[in-house]
Protein backbone atom coordinates (compact mmCIF):
# COMPACT_ATOMS: atom_id res chain seq x y z
CA UNK A 1 0.00 0.00 0.00
CA UNK A 2 1.49 3.53 -1.03
CA UNK A 3 2.29 6.19 1.57
CA UNK A 4 -0.72 8.16 0.47
CA UNK A 5 -2.96 5.54 1.22
CA UNK A 6 -1.68 5.14 4.71
CA UNK A 7 -1.57 8.35 5.04
CA UNK A 8 -5.46 8.42 3.85
CA UNK A 9 -6.50 5.42 6.07
CA UNK A 10 -8.97 7.00 8.96
CA UNK A 11 -9.40 4.82 12.24
CA UNK A 12 -12.24 6.17 13.21
CA UNK A 13 -15.85 7.86 11.78
CA UNK A 14 -16.25 11.39 13.36
CA UNK A 15 -19.84 12.08 13.32
CA UNK A 16 -20.06 16.52 13.28
CA UNK A 17 -23.96 15.71 14.71
CA UNK A 18 -22.47 14.31 17.87
CA UNK A 19 -22.67 17.22 20.32
CA UNK A 20 -18.80 16.56 21.85
CA UNK A 21 -17.80 17.90 17.52
CA UNK A 22 -19.97 21.42 18.39
CA UNK A 23 -16.55 23.35 18.31
CA UNK A 24 -16.46 27.07 20.33
CA UNK A 25 -13.57 27.53 17.57
CA UNK A 26 -16.14 27.16 14.71
CA UNK A 27 -16.63 30.65 13.46
CA UNK A 28 -20.14 32.19 13.74
CA UNK A 29 -21.81 33.66 11.21
CA UNK A 30 -24.32 36.65 11.13
CA UNK A 31 -25.32 36.90 7.98
CA UNK A 32 -25.84 39.92 6.15
CA UNK A 33 -22.73 42.10 8.24
CA UNK A 34 -21.00 44.94 6.31
CA UNK A 35 -17.72 43.81 7.55
CA UNK A 36 -16.52 40.12 6.94
CA UNK A 37 -14.83 39.90 9.92
CA UNK A 38 -18.02 40.32 11.93
CA UNK A 39 -19.81 37.93 9.06
CA UNK A 40 -17.24 35.53 9.62
CA UNK A 41 -15.74 32.97 7.33
CA UNK A 42 -17.68 29.91 5.68
CA UNK A 43 -15.56 26.79 6.43
CA UNK A 44 -16.86 23.87 4.55
CA UNK A 45 -13.15 22.18 4.97
CA UNK A 46 -12.14 19.10 6.44
CA UNK A 47 -8.64 19.28 7.32
CA UNK A 48 -9.37 21.00 11.04
CA UNK A 49 -12.82 19.95 12.04
CA UNK A 50 -12.86 22.07 14.86
CA UNK A 51 -13.09 25.18 12.80
CA UNK A 52 -15.88 23.63 10.46
CA UNK A 53 -19.43 25.04 10.67
CA UNK A 54 -21.10 24.25 7.50
CA UNK A 55 -23.60 21.16 6.55
CA UNK A 56 -21.48 19.49 3.95
CA UNK A 57 -18.42 20.29 2.30
CA UNK A 58 -17.14 22.67 -0.66
CA UNK A 59 -17.43 21.64 -4.57
CA UNK A 60 -20.69 20.41 -4.42
CA UNK A 61 -21.64 17.63 -6.36
CA UNK A 62 -18.28 16.80 -6.90
CA UNK A 63 -17.90 15.74 -3.49
CA UNK A 64 -18.12 12.26 -4.15
CA UNK A 65 -15.35 12.69 -6.63
CA UNK A 66 -13.05 13.68 -4.12
CA UNK A 67 -14.09 10.86 -1.69
CA UNK A 68 -12.83 8.70 -5.07
CA UNK A 69 -10.01 10.06 -5.13
CA UNK A 70 -8.82 10.24 -1.58
CA UNK A 71 -10.33 6.20 -1.16
CA UNK A 72 -7.90 5.69 -4.24
CA UNK A 73 -5.09 7.09 -2.42
CA UNK A 74 -4.35 10.02 -4.92
CA UNK A 75 -5.23 12.59 -2.72
CA UNK A 76 -4.06 13.43 0.62
CA UNK A 77 -7.03 14.39 3.08
CA UNK A 78 -4.48 16.76 4.82
CA UNK A 79 -3.94 18.71 1.20
CA UNK A 80 -5.16 23.01 1.69
CA UNK A 81 -4.64 24.43 -1.53
CA UNK A 82 -1.85 27.01 -2.11
CA UNK A 83 -3.94 29.94 -3.14
CA UNK A 84 -1.26 31.85 -4.81
CA UNK A 85 -1.96 34.11 -8.06
CA UNK A 86 -5.44 32.88 -7.43
CA UNK A 87 -7.54 36.35 -7.03
CA UNK A 88 -10.32 37.53 -9.23
CA UNK A 89 -9.21 39.27 -12.64
CA UNK A 90 -11.33 41.77 -11.67
CA UNK A 91 -13.15 43.48 -8.64
CA UNK A 92 -16.81 42.61 -8.13
CA UNK A 93 -18.37 44.91 -5.14
CA UNK A 94 -19.06 45.03 -2.63
CA UNK A 95 -22.94 46.21 -3.37
CA UNK A 96 -25.35 47.45 -0.67
CA UNK A 97 -27.18 44.24 -1.86
CA UNK A 98 -24.29 41.88 -0.01
CA UNK A 99 -24.93 43.24 3.30
CA UNK A 100 -29.12 42.52 3.21
CA UNK A 101 -29.70 39.24 4.96
CA UNK A 102 -32.58 39.02 2.23
CA UNK A 103 -31.46 39.81 -1.23
CA UNK A 104 -28.41 36.96 -1.18
CA UNK A 105 -29.22 33.77 0.85
CA UNK A 106 -28.04 31.06 -1.66
CA UNK A 107 -24.11 32.19 -2.23
CA UNK A 108 -21.25 34.36 -0.58
CA UNK A 109 -20.60 37.42 -1.79
CA UNK A 110 -17.08 37.30 -0.39
CA UNK A 111 -16.08 33.99 -1.61
CA UNK A 112 -14.20 35.25 -4.42
CA UNK A 113 -12.20 37.41 -2.16
CA UNK A 114 -11.67 35.21 0.83
CA UNK A 115 -7.76 35.56 1.34
CA UNK A 116 -8.41 39.07 1.43
CA UNK A 117 -11.56 39.58 3.53
CA UNK A 118 -10.47 36.44 6.25
CA UNK A 119 -6.47 37.03 7.00
CA UNK A 120 -6.68 37.18 10.32
CA UNK A 121 -9.02 33.91 10.07
CA UNK A 122 -6.34 32.33 8.26
CA UNK A 123 -3.82 33.37 10.65
CA UNK A 124 -5.43 31.10 12.71
CA UNK A 125 -5.33 28.16 10.93
CA UNK A 126 -8.98 28.04 9.38
CA UNK A 127 -9.02 26.43 5.80
CA UNK A 128 -10.82 28.77 4.24
CA UNK A 129 -11.64 28.04 0.45
CA UNK A 130 -13.00 29.89 -2.10
CA UNK A 131 -16.82 29.66 -3.20
CA UNK A 132 -16.33 31.98 -6.90
CA UNK A 133 -13.66 32.53 -8.70
CA UNK A 134 -12.94 35.33 -11.39
CA UNK A 135 -10.98 34.97 -14.30
CA UNK A 136 -10.96 35.85 -18.24
CA UNK A 137 -11.28 33.64 -21.20
CA UNK A 138 -12.12 33.97 -25.47
CA UNK A 139 -15.39 32.70 -26.78
CA UNK A 140 -15.17 30.66 -29.91
CA UNK A 141 -19.09 29.78 -31.57
CA UNK A 142 -20.40 29.09 -34.76
CA UNK A 143 -23.24 31.40 -34.27
CA UNK A 144 -20.56 34.27 -33.08
CA UNK A 145 -18.63 33.32 -36.50
CA UNK A 146 -22.32 33.97 -38.64
CA UNK A 147 -23.45 36.33 -36.69
CA UNK A 148 -20.05 38.41 -37.91
CA UNK A 149 -20.41 37.16 -41.56
CA UNK A 150 -23.92 38.39 -41.65
CA UNK A 151 -23.33 41.41 -40.67
CA UNK A 152 -25.62 41.34 -37.09
CA UNK A 153 -22.00 41.67 -35.11
CA UNK A 154 -18.56 43.99 -36.11
CA UNK A 155 -15.08 42.89 -35.23
CA UNK A 156 -14.25 45.87 -32.85
CA UNK A 157 -11.15 44.56 -32.00
CA UNK A 158 -11.95 44.71 -28.19
CA UNK A 159 -14.97 43.02 -27.45
CA UNK A 160 -14.55 40.64 -30.82
CA UNK A 161 -11.24 40.15 -32.14
CA UNK A 162 -9.93 39.71 -35.14
CA UNK A 163 -10.03 36.31 -34.81
CA UNK A 164 -14.10 36.29 -34.58
CA UNK A 165 -13.90 35.43 -30.90
CA UNK A 166 -15.49 36.87 -28.08
CA UNK A 167 -13.53 38.38 -25.16
CA UNK A 168 -15.06 37.96 -21.90
CA UNK A 169 -15.01 37.80 -17.69
CA UNK A 170 -16.39 34.79 -16.35
CA UNK A 171 -17.42 33.87 -12.71
CA UNK A 172 -17.62 30.14 -11.43
CA UNK A 173 -20.44 30.50 -7.86
CA UNK A 174 -20.71 27.72 -5.62
CA UNK A 175 -24.06 27.56 -3.98
CA UNK A 176 -23.51 28.03 -0.47
CA UNK A 177 -27.18 28.31 1.27
CA UNK A 178 -28.25 30.48 4.48
CA UNK A 179 -30.99 27.94 5.76
CA UNK A 180 -32.89 30.62 7.33
CA UNK A 181 -32.98 33.06 4.40
CA UNK A 182 -33.46 30.31 2.03
CA UNK A 183 -36.48 29.17 4.66
CA UNK A 184 -38.01 33.07 4.01
CA UNK A 185 -37.45 33.07 0.65
CA UNK A 186 -39.42 30.21 0.25
CA UNK A 187 -42.43 30.72 2.68
CA UNK A 188 -41.47 27.79 4.70
CA UNK A 189 -40.45 26.62 8.63
CA UNK A 190 -36.86 26.46 8.90
CA UNK A 191 -37.16 22.96 10.95
CA UNK A 192 -39.59 21.84 7.67
CA UNK A 193 -37.23 22.84 5.33
CA UNK A 194 -34.73 20.80 6.95
CA UNK A 195 -36.53 17.69 7.44
CA UNK A 196 -37.25 17.82 3.80
CA UNK A 197 -33.49 18.45 2.71
CA UNK A 198 -32.38 15.67 4.87
CA UNK A 199 -35.06 13.27 3.64
CA UNK A 200 -34.50 13.97 0.16
CA UNK A 201 -31.23 13.21 0.40
CA UNK A 202 -31.33 10.18 2.18
CA UNK A 203 -30.12 11.53 4.94
CA UNK A 204 -26.83 12.61 3.74
CA UNK A 205 -26.48 15.09 6.74
CA UNK A 206 -27.74 14.68 9.33
CA UNK A 207 -26.96 17.80 10.87
CA UNK A 208 -29.39 19.47 9.32
CA UNK A 209 -31.88 17.74 12.08
CA UNK A 210 -29.10 17.50 15.51
CA UNK A 211 -27.07 20.60 14.76
CA UNK A 212 -29.37 23.95 14.51
CA UNK A 213 -26.63 25.92 15.63
CA UNK A 214 -25.06 25.72 12.05
CA UNK A 215 -26.81 27.83 9.86
CA UNK A 216 -24.91 27.26 6.18
CA UNK A 217 -25.36 24.36 3.78
CA UNK A 218 -22.82 23.36 1.11
CA UNK A 219 -25.69 21.82 -1.19
CA UNK A 220 -24.65 18.85 -3.34
CA UNK A 221 -25.86 20.66 -6.78
CA UNK A 222 -23.67 22.15 -9.30
CA UNK A 223 -22.25 25.72 -9.92
CA UNK A 224 -23.83 28.64 -11.62
CA UNK A 225 -21.55 30.58 -14.41
CA UNK A 226 -21.43 33.80 -15.13
CA UNK A 227 -20.41 35.47 -18.41
CA UNK A 228 -19.62 39.36 -18.38
CA UNK A 229 -19.28 40.50 -21.86
CA UNK A 230 -17.65 44.55 -21.82
CA UNK A 231 -16.72 46.83 -18.54
CA UNK A 232 -17.84 44.50 -15.68
CA UNK A 233 -17.91 47.93 -13.75
CA UNK A 234 -21.16 48.90 -15.68
CA UNK A 235 -23.22 45.79 -14.47
CA UNK A 236 -23.89 48.51 -11.20
CA UNK A 237 -24.10 51.73 -13.30
CA UNK A 238 -27.58 52.94 -13.98
CA UNK A 239 -26.64 54.82 -17.02
CA UNK A 240 -25.05 52.14 -18.72
CA UNK A 241 -27.17 49.66 -20.64
CA UNK A 242 -27.63 46.16 -19.35
CA UNK A 243 -28.51 43.34 -21.36
CA UNK A 244 -28.94 39.95 -19.62
CA UNK A 245 -29.79 36.51 -19.97
CA UNK A 246 -30.73 33.76 -17.58
CA UNK A 247 -30.21 30.28 -19.06
CA UNK A 248 -30.77 27.07 -17.80
CA UNK A 249 -29.02 23.80 -18.64
CA UNK A 250 -29.34 21.94 -21.56
CA UNK A 251 -26.54 19.39 -22.06
CA UNK A 252 -28.57 18.01 -25.14
CA UNK A 253 -28.89 21.45 -27.21
CA UNK A 254 -26.39 23.61 -25.21
CA UNK A 255 -23.22 20.97 -25.64
CA UNK A 256 -24.96 18.99 -28.56
CA UNK A 257 -27.47 20.57 -30.49
CA UNK A 258 -30.23 18.62 -30.75
CA UNK A 259 -33.30 20.13 -32.22
CA UNK A 260 -36.27 19.54 -30.10
CA UNK A 261 -35.58 22.12 -28.03
CA UNK A 262 -34.65 25.90 -28.26
CA UNK A 263 -31.94 26.19 -25.27
CA UNK A 264 -28.85 26.51 -27.42
CA UNK A 265 -30.14 29.10 -30.08
CA UNK A 266 -31.36 31.32 -27.40
CA UNK A 267 -28.14 30.62 -25.60
CA UNK A 268 -26.94 31.69 -28.35
CA UNK A 269 -29.29 34.65 -29.32
CA UNK A 270 -28.32 35.69 -25.77
CA UNK A 271 -24.81 35.74 -26.26
CA UNK A 272 -25.44 38.16 -29.25
CA UNK A 273 -27.32 40.59 -27.86
CA UNK A 274 -24.99 41.06 -24.75
CA UNK A 275 -22.25 41.24 -27.53
CA UNK A 276 -24.04 44.21 -29.41
CA UNK A 277 -24.78 45.87 -25.77
CA UNK A 278 -20.97 45.47 -25.05
CA UNK A 279 -20.00 46.89 -28.44
CA UNK A 280 -22.75 50.03 -28.03
CA UNK A 281 -21.04 50.66 -24.56
CA UNK A 282 -22.63 48.79 -21.99
CA UNK A 283 -22.80 45.63 -20.65
CA UNK A 284 -24.21 42.04 -21.14
CA UNK A 285 -24.31 39.14 -18.96
CA UNK A 286 -24.89 35.17 -19.15
CA UNK A 287 -25.89 33.42 -16.22
CA UNK A 288 -25.99 29.82 -16.86
CA UNK A 289 -27.47 27.40 -13.96
CA UNK A 290 -27.08 23.74 -13.45
CA UNK A 291 -30.69 23.09 -13.51
CA UNK A 292 -30.74 20.04 -16.12
CA UNK A 293 -34.00 19.15 -17.95
CA UNK A 294 -35.59 21.89 -15.39
CA UNK A 295 -33.89 20.61 -12.38
CA UNK A 296 -35.53 17.33 -12.78
CA UNK A 297 -32.41 15.69 -14.35
CA UNK A 298 -31.54 14.40 -17.76
CA UNK A 299 -32.82 10.92 -17.25
CA UNK A 300 -36.52 11.84 -16.91
CA UNK A 301 -35.74 14.49 -19.46
CA UNK A 302 -35.09 11.53 -21.68
CA UNK A 303 -37.92 9.60 -20.62
CA UNK A 304 -40.06 12.61 -21.47
CA UNK A 305 -39.25 12.41 -24.79
CA UNK A 306 -39.87 9.33 -25.43
CA UNK A 307 -43.77 9.95 -23.91
CA UNK A 308 -44.20 12.21 -26.18
CA UNK A 309 -42.93 11.04 -29.17
CA UNK A 310 -44.79 7.37 -28.58
CA UNK A 311 -48.69 8.87 -27.28
CA UNK A 312 -51.18 8.39 -28.92
CA UNK A 313 -51.56 11.05 -31.90
CA UNK A 314 -47.72 11.80 -31.66
CA UNK A 315 -45.93 14.62 -30.38
CA UNK A 316 -48.00 17.58 -29.97
CA UNK A 317 -47.86 21.28 -28.37
CA UNK A 318 -51.01 20.29 -26.72
CA UNK A 319 -49.97 17.88 -24.32
CA UNK A 320 -46.01 19.42 -24.07
CA UNK A 321 -46.47 19.95 -19.89
CA UNK A 322 -48.70 16.97 -19.39
CA UNK A 323 -46.50 14.52 -20.68
CA UNK A 324 -43.62 15.82 -18.03
CA UNK A 325 -46.15 16.03 -15.16
CA UNK A 326 -47.09 12.28 -16.04
CA UNK A 327 -43.47 10.88 -15.46
CA UNK A 328 -42.08 13.82 -13.28
CA UNK A 329 -45.17 14.68 -11.05
CA UNK A 330 -44.44 18.58 -11.85
CA UNK A 331 -44.23 20.30 -14.74
CA UNK A 332 -41.34 22.38 -13.63
CA UNK A 333 -39.21 21.71 -10.65
CA UNK A 334 -36.93 24.86 -10.91
CA UNK A 335 -38.26 27.33 -8.62
CA UNK A 336 -36.32 30.59 -10.12
CA UNK A 337 -36.58 31.98 -6.33
CA UNK A 338 -33.02 31.79 -5.58
CA UNK A 339 -31.80 32.64 -8.85
CA UNK A 340 -31.80 36.89 -8.63
CA UNK A 341 -29.19 36.04 -6.19
CA UNK A 342 -26.08 36.12 -8.26
CA UNK A 343 -27.33 39.03 -10.11
CA UNK A 344 -27.73 40.96 -6.77
CA UNK A 345 -24.11 39.53 -6.25
CA UNK A 346 -22.97 41.17 -9.27
CA UNK A 347 -24.82 44.23 -8.07
CA UNK A 348 -27.61 44.40 -11.03
CA UNK A 349 -30.50 47.23 -10.00
CA UNK A 350 -31.68 47.04 -13.53
CA UNK A 351 -31.97 45.18 -16.65
CA UNK A 352 -32.92 46.76 -20.04
CA UNK A 353 -33.21 43.94 -22.23
CA UNK A 354 -33.78 40.60 -20.28
CA UNK A 355 -33.47 37.75 -22.96
CA UNK A 356 -36.41 35.53 -21.94
CA UNK A 357 -39.74 34.36 -22.29
CA UNK A 358 -40.29 32.74 -19.21
CA UNK A 359 -42.34 34.66 -16.84
CA UNK A 360 -40.83 32.38 -13.93
CA UNK A 361 -37.91 34.00 -14.46
CA UNK A 362 -39.26 37.53 -15.02
CA UNK A 363 -41.27 37.61 -11.69
CA UNK A 364 -38.26 36.48 -9.78
CA UNK A 365 -36.35 38.90 -10.85
CA UNK A 366 -38.77 41.64 -10.74
CA UNK A 367 -39.97 40.84 -7.11
CA UNK A 368 -36.18 40.45 -6.27
CA UNK A 369 -35.80 44.57 -6.57
CA UNK A 370 -34.58 44.53 -10.03
CA UNK A 371 -36.27 46.91 -12.95
CA UNK A 372 -36.72 44.95 -16.15
CA UNK A 373 -37.11 47.56 -18.87
CA UNK A 374 -37.81 45.07 -22.12
CA UNK A 375 -37.98 41.51 -22.53
CA UNK A 376 -36.48 39.97 -25.71
CA UNK A 377 -37.77 36.78 -27.20
CA UNK A 378 -36.16 34.63 -29.61
CA UNK A 379 -36.24 34.93 -33.32
CA UNK A 380 -38.81 32.52 -35.50
CA UNK A 381 -35.60 31.96 -38.21
CA UNK A 382 -33.67 30.56 -34.60
CA UNK A 383 -36.40 28.26 -33.61
CA UNK A 384 -35.72 24.44 -34.90
CA UNK A 385 -38.70 22.37 -36.62
CA UNK A 386 -38.93 20.18 -33.79
CA UNK A 387 -38.88 22.78 -31.34
CA UNK A 388 -42.12 24.49 -32.41
CA UNK A 389 -43.60 22.10 -30.11
CA UNK A 390 -42.01 23.17 -27.09
CA UNK A 391 -42.13 26.71 -28.22
CA UNK A 392 -46.01 26.99 -28.82
CA UNK A 393 -46.83 25.41 -25.95
CA UNK A 394 -44.57 27.63 -23.81
CA UNK A 395 -46.82 30.65 -25.48
CA UNK A 396 -49.99 29.04 -24.67
CA UNK A 397 -49.17 28.70 -20.83
CA UNK A 398 -47.91 32.05 -20.79
CA UNK A 399 -44.48 32.88 -21.57
CA UNK A 400 -43.74 36.12 -22.59
CA UNK A 401 -44.40 36.73 -26.69
CA UNK A 402 -45.67 39.65 -28.96
CA UNK A 403 -47.97 37.37 -30.76
CA UNK A 404 -51.01 36.14 -29.96
CA UNK A 405 -51.00 32.35 -28.40
CA UNK A 406 -52.41 29.49 -30.54
CA UNK A 407 -55.27 28.00 -28.87
CA UNK A 408 -56.41 24.41 -28.07
CA UNK A 409 -57.02 23.10 -31.24
CA UNK A 410 -54.35 25.31 -33.31
CA UNK A 411 -51.57 23.82 -30.89
CA UNK A 412 -53.16 20.10 -31.97
CA UNK A 413 -52.34 20.69 -35.12
CA UNK A 414 -47.99 21.50 -33.86
CA UNK A 415 -46.34 18.23 -34.49
CA UNK A 416 -42.99 16.61 -33.92
CA UNK A 417 -41.28 14.32 -35.32
CA UNK A 418 -42.06 10.47 -34.66
CA UNK A 419 -39.39 9.04 -32.68
CA UNK A 420 -38.56 6.65 -35.48
CA UNK A 421 -37.57 9.74 -37.89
Amino acid sequence: MSEMKHKNKKTHIVLTSHPNYIYKDAPTIHWGEKDPKKRGPIVGSLTNRKFKNAIGSHSGSYTVYRALASAAGNLSEDHIPDLTNTSPVTNIGPFPSWYDSEKIISLDPWGASVVEAFSESFAKGMDIRPTIAVTKAHLDMPEIREAIDKGRLKIDGKVVTPKKDVVVTKAAVDPVWYLPGIAKRFKVDEAELRKALFDETGGMYPELITRPDLKILLPPIGSNTVYIFGDPAGISDPSKELTCRVHDECNGSDVFSSDICTCRPYLAHGIEEAVKTAQNGGTGIIVYFRKEGRALGEVTKFLVYNARKRQEGGDSAATYFHRTECVAGVQDMRFQEIMPDVLHWLGVTHIDNLVSMSDMKYNAIVKSGIAVKRRVNIPDYLIPADAQVEMEAKKAAGYFTPETPKDEQGLKKVQGRKLTE
